[in-house]
């Protein structure tokens, strides 16, 4: 139902209908029937009558000053749900009605609760919808159509906004009084921290129709290409957090599918972008595209099988970097065994029985063999310096034994001393202590055999008595026998 009505703004919001002095009962008018019972069916269908109750709770009228008019003319057509309605003549408003009863000097709004400006400012305005004066609860029920329709526009004249919250990708539309998105949040009891999102920012002022996004951030454990950080994120997916992060994920190898979702206590990732990486190996050049975590996989990829004692130019359980040459070393080992002799050592005694300046081989030393062993090796065919790996001896050296004279020596052969005796040995052996016959059977200076040589009371081989000793035998001799022993040479003592 509409009526023709004029309006003029009043304050702020929609504008006032018309106004009349106040009604009389409708039986004192003429009318067949009470107007209300045409329109109760619609007013019934919205359920409650605005915020100001049925038209009996004030005395069958309805607020804002509307009377009916005093005589409908018998001869007018009536309207779909009575008689027609005449154009109404404009009366404003008195401003003393319309003030606040309790507040007659328009003090401000009582301050806030612990609800917030936005509480408040409902608590204000129930407190004085439920203060307006009796003269504006007069309307007729024509106008409660327009009361209906001006219910949501009041709540807007007070403040309240019908905004969209989005937490999370779930959204909700709200009707709130609250002035900036922080009072919102606070109001809707969504708490936020310095690694949430929100959109717009918690300063910024409320309007009508405005969208908020609370995204909250989610820790992530972020290992990439073996170096981890901690980053935080407010994307849902593994996916989205890593384009955020500028991470390519083609190729990558990721420890958690793309898909998975971040839970508000976070996740831990492990992320391998690609990467290129060159093998030399057996003369050839192999490029390959990979995420291996090591060297050792990548090699794998290329390939490339390491046997034995092979190993590359970088350790194997490294990380491979993008661009990094690698060089494969084809190593052969084989063992070289050699043996040496090792040199025995001399022990000399003390022999009282024998002349001094005469020395005797009591044992003969033996020397002993050691076993040394060496690796050799070879790198991609290019042979190392041998490397001593072992060394094990076989025999041991046995020391060899001498007895050293200590006796002094006897004095002097009489009959034999004034004799040239370095010209008998010059003659005999050449002047050499330790010379033998070829025949080897007589030895030393003056070639004594083994029998005349013990028989004067020499021991062991004379060619190893000292020079001295072998003279003083030699004196002894010729005492005994003169220079029969030495028949060519003998000749040259008297010289």
């Amino acid at each position: 139902m509409s009526h023709p009505q004029e309006s003029r703004p009043y304050g702020y919001g929609p504008a006032y209908p018309r106004a009349y002095p106040p009604p009389e009962p409708w039986q004192a008018r003429g009318y067949e029937r009470d107007p209300y019972d045409t329109y109760r069916p619609s007013y019934e269908s919205h359920g409650a009558y605005g915020a100001y109750g049925a038209p009996e709770a004030y005395g069958g009228h309805l607020p804002y000053g509307v009377r009916i008019p005093a005589q409908a003319p018998p001869s007018e057509p009536r309207g779909r749900f009575g008689p027609p309605v005449p154009p109404v003549s404009p009366v404003y408003p008195d401003p003393a009605e319309s003030a606040d009863p309790a507040d007659p000097t328009g003090a401000p709004e009582p301050p806030r609760t612990a609800g917030g400006r936005a509480a408040a400012r409902r608590a204000a305005h129930g407190r004085r919808a439920a203060r307006r004066p009796e003269a504006l609860r007069r309307l007729l029920p024509q106008a409660l159509v327009v009361a209906c329709l001006a219910g949501g526009t009041s709540a807007f004249v007070a403040g309240e906004k019908a905004v969209k919250l989005t937490v999370e990708g779930r959204p909700r539309t709200l009707h709130t009084f609250a002035d900036d998105v922080a009072e919102l949040l606070a109001d809707e009891g969504v708490r936020v921290g310095e690694h949430d999102a929100v959109s717009p920012a918690p300063g910024e002022e409320l309007a009508h129709g405005d969208r908020v996004t609370v995204r909250y951030g989610r820790p992530l454990t972020l290992t990439l290409d073996g170096r981890p950080q901690r980053v935080w994120t407010t994307a849902p997916t593994v996916a989205e957090a890593l384009r955020r992060l500028g991470v390519r994920p083609e190729g990558a190898y990721l420890s958690v599918p793309g898909d998975r979702r971040i839970g508000r206590g976070g996740l831990a990732l492990t992320v391998r972008s690609e990467r290129s990486v060159t093998v030399l190996a057996d003369g050839r050049e192999r490029t390959v595209r990979t995420n291996a975590a090591t060297v050792g996989e990548a090699l794998a990829e290329a390939g490339v099988e390491l046997r034995g004692q092979d190993t590359a130019s970088v350790p194997l359980e490294s990380f491979p970097h993008d661009g990094q040459t690698v060089t494969v070393l084809r190593i052969t080992d084989t063992e070289q065994v050699r043996e040496e002799a090792i040199p025995f050592a001399t022990v000399r005694r003390a022999d009282p029985t024998l002349f001094t300046g005469t020395e005797v081989v009591a044992q003969a030393g033996r020397p002993g063999v050691r076993r040394i062993t060496y690796e050799l090796r070879t790198v991609n065919g290019v042979r190392q310096r041998p490397r001593h790996v072992g060394t094990v001896v076989v025999r041991a050296p046995r020391p060899q034994v001498v007895r050293v004279g200590t006796r002094p020596l006897p004095p002097s052969v009489r009959g034999a001393d004034g004799l040239d005796w370095d010209a008998l040995a010059r003659c005999e052996s050449g002047g050499r202590p330790d010379a033998v016959d070829p025949t080897g059977t007589h030895g030393g200076l003056y070639q004594f055999d083994a029998r005349t040589w013990r028989s004067l009371g020499g021991r062991g081989r004379p060619q190893d008595a000292p020079p001295a000793e072998q003279t003083y035998r030699a004196k002894k001799l010729y005492v005994q026998k003169g220079t029969s022993p030495w028949p060519v040479c003998g000749r040259k003592l008297h010289r």
